[in-house]
């Protein structure tokens, strides 16, 4: 049965997430994320400051993946938007992401009642796009150079999903 709880809740949670964070970093992070800290330090550092909304996503007690929404717009009395990062294990991939998607954007509408969740994506992540269109998102912007990685320009693609 699929669950979503926090990485806190079970150290071995935590620990399989971090495994996943640290095998699929070069997805997720530019040059910038790490900032000298250890990838165990950036990551538990990520769970507290994104709390309550990270979430690894479990499968009885392995983890297939995590999720958490950051740069949240809004105040005490309406939240608006949020930026969406997610990280499935490939073994996860295809059918399975999709199922997490419907089930955690349904969930994050109707507790949170945001507005609009949007999710920033390096142009060449297809898989990660693919997902994301599939479950209704739109790509609204390119940000060109938005970004390093590698000491490289990266540009950077924004998608959106709407709550109307």
């Amino acid at each position: 049965m699929t669950k979503f709880i926090s990485p806190l809740a079970e150290p071995a949670y935590f620990e399989q997430a971090l495994f996943l964070y640290t095998k699929y970093s070069k997805f997720l992070d530019d040059d910038y994320a790490l900032n000298g800290l250890s990838a165990y330090e950036y990551f538990y550092n990520l769970i507290l400051r994104t709390q309550p909304f990270f979430y690894v996503i479990t499968e009885g007690m392995q983890v297939s993946g995590f999720v958490y929404l950051d740069n949240i717009i809004g105040d005490s009395e309406k939240l608006h938007s949020a930026e969406i990062t997610t990280c499935f294990d490939r073994r996860f991939w295809g059918a399975y992401t999709k199922y997490c998607a419907k089930i955690f954007f349904d969930y994050c509408f109707k507790k949170y009642n945001f507005v609009k969740i949007k999710a920033l994506v390096y142009p060449e992540n297809f898989r990660v796009k693919a997902l994301l269109k599939s479950a209704g998102f739109e790509k609204e912007a390119l940000l060109k150079k938005e970004t390093t990685r590698k000491g490289k320009l990266q540009d950077i693609e924004l998608y959106s999903l709407f709550n109307v």
